[in-house]
């Protein structure tokens, strides 16, 4: 098969096309046939270095695929061969073929595409274990998503949006600005231009939101402090603007905040299952409806994987990138 492999920690340029043997699935693994794989972030800290894959994963990038079952053991996912889905696995999308585990695959929803289905596993099982299971947004509580144009933003805002949530986003150019209130965000405020703190205080009328979902960390942390009502819950998933920041301890403890953070992939196979069963029974119908709509910027053929990164490394993207493969 056709796939991509890093040749050597670097930049987008080591990203290169090569023959592998087609992956052999285990016990409770389906064999996919890959039309679409889709880019995100941990993909370009792996290429550079920064991010070692786990022992027991593919070195080839990609965490996120669509295609149909071709082979493997489907188990009790009520899944059977010839099944088109997406998928999330444990590395291996950037390539003809992959083995993913079946109780992480979900059917396609109707009326998408598998180039579009490509964007929702890894950010779909981001956003539900941090925004619902880790800080548990309950109804009545408002959200406020840092990075909001990203492929998890917009995954973010949609779902909590068609949820009922309120929601507030914070994006880096007026262009994205708008993309995030065409998608649900009640307000969107441009940070290079306002103080996004001072922004959430006004629209809330003091009170601060209840959840955050951060991926910048740095020293917005200590500033997100001052954004969160009482007794509101902070998830960091990223550090794109430094591992390091200074804390008002003082304010988190007499107004009883939380403060935690979680990586995706390290998480066991059951609990991905866990993840993926409420992904189906709560999400997935809100897709089928067209609650929550594939935001993809662009697609690149799989061979074309170092211009992807390029274009994800600038900045400038609004949603999801993907791989054409198959």
């Amino acid at each position: 098969m056709r796939a991509i492999e890093i040749s050597e920690p670097g930049g987008p340029e080591v990203l290169r096309l090569c023959e592998r043997e087609r992956p052999v699935p285990t016990e409770g693994e389906v064999l996919i046939r890959v039309t679409a794989a889709g880019v995100n972030r941990p993909d370009l800290l792996q290429r550079a270095g920064q991010y070692r894959a786990p022992a027991d994963a593919s070195d080839l990038p990609g965490l996120e695929v669509a295609g149909e079952i071709v082979g493997g053991d489907v188990g009790t996912s009520g899944l059977r061969i010839g099944d088109r889905v997406c998928a999330l696995v444990h590395g291996g999308g950037y390539a003809e073929y992959c083995r993913a585990n079946a109780a992480h695959c979900l059917p396609l929803p109707a009326g998408w595409s598998e180039l579009e289905a490509a964007t929702l596993p890894e950010t779909c099982f981001t956003v539900w274990s941090n925004v619902f299971e880790r800080a548990a947004l309950a109804p009545g509580e408002s959200l406020l998503v840092q990075g909001g144009s990203s492929g998890i933003g917009v995954t973010a805002i949609q779902i909590a949006q068609a949820l009922g949530h309120r929601v507030f986003a914070t994006a880096g150019s007026e262009e994205k600005v708008r993309a995030c209130v065409a998608l649900g965000a009640e307000r969107a405020i441009n940070y290079r231009e306002a103080d996004f703190v001072a922004e959430i205080r006004r629209l809330t009328d003091g009170r601060g939101v209840d959840v955050i979902l951060d991926m910048v960390g740095g020293d917005y942390v200590g500033r997100e402090i001052g954004c969160l009502a009482d007794d509101g819950r902070l998830v960091l998933i990223g550090l794109l603007g430094g591992a390091k920041g200074s804390l008002p301890l003082a304010e988190i403890l007499l107004r009883r905040l939380t403060l935690s953070g979680s990586t995706l992939r390290p998480r066991s196979n059951a609990y991905k299952a866990s993840i993926a069963s409420a992904l189906r029974a709560r999400v997935w119908p809100l897709i089928e409806a067209g609650r929550i709509r594939p935001v993809v910027h662009r697609v690149f053929p799989l061979e074309q994987a170092a211009e992807a990164h390029r274009l994800m490394e600038g900045g400038s993207h609004i949603g999801k990138l993907v791989l054409a493969v198959g």
